[in-house]
């Protein structure tokens, strides 16, 4: 699977080839920086003195990498492939070496990295269900009024947590449907292609 840069992004990493084979090093090292801890201007604003380039091309050029190096990440792209995704932009050989080992040293690091960060969601444990119908009330002899009760127990940060749910049985069938309709989705060759590449 090759990995596709909008211009934006090739824009952002055009100068690599004038900026030498240290200057590429460092900002690859500002790039996995900018992962871990977040922006850090004063970074860039060292990289640009020691490297005699202007704080804005630094910072758009670590940004460029920061984006190839976590989408080849993520897509566990594999060596070929990265070499394929970073021939179209132009650069020498050397060049792309040094890309391919900088992503090679770091791809493991850049996936836990993106692990951290991805929002802990609660996971379903058990579920509990009740029907109640009303028959009659003081002033309806004859009524027929279900409706079912849900208690949905999820693991939240391994606390469990309960949610207790009313509603009519046809809103409930509308949900099934929906449900089902979901599911009937995620098995479609596009869902599968987006699930694979979220992993």
């Amino acid at each position: 699977m090759l990995l596709v840069l909008s211009e934006a992004q090739r824009a952002d990493l055009d100068f690599l080839p004038r900026a030498g084979a240290a200057a590429v090093g460092e900002l690859g090292r500002l790039a996995v920086e900018l992962l871990r801890r977040g922006a850090a201007p004063r970074a860039c604003e060292t990289a640009s003195r020691k490297l005699n380039i202007d704080v804005d091309t630094i910072q758009h050029g670590v940004e460029g990498l920061t984006y190839l190096l976590t989408e080849s990440s993520k897509l566990m792209i594999s060596e070929t492939d990265f070499q394929d995704s970073i021939h179209v932009l132009g650069f020498s050989d050397e060049l792309n070496k040094l890309l391919l080992q900088l992503y090679l040293e770091n791809r493991k690091e850049i996936r836990s990295v993106l692990g951290e960060l991805a929002p802990k969601l609660p996971s379903y444990h058990n579920l509990e269900w009740r029907l109640d119908v009303q028959l009659a009330s003081r002033s309806l002899r004859q009524q027929i009024k279900p409706a079912v009760t849900i208690k949905l127990h999820l693991n939240e940060n391994d606390d469990q947590t309960a949610h207790v749910l009313q509603t009519d049985p046809s809103t409930l069938l509308h949900l099934i449907q929906q449900l089902e309709q979901a599911l009937g989705e995620m098995k479609t060759n596009h869902c599968r292609r987006i699930v694979r590449n979220m992993k």
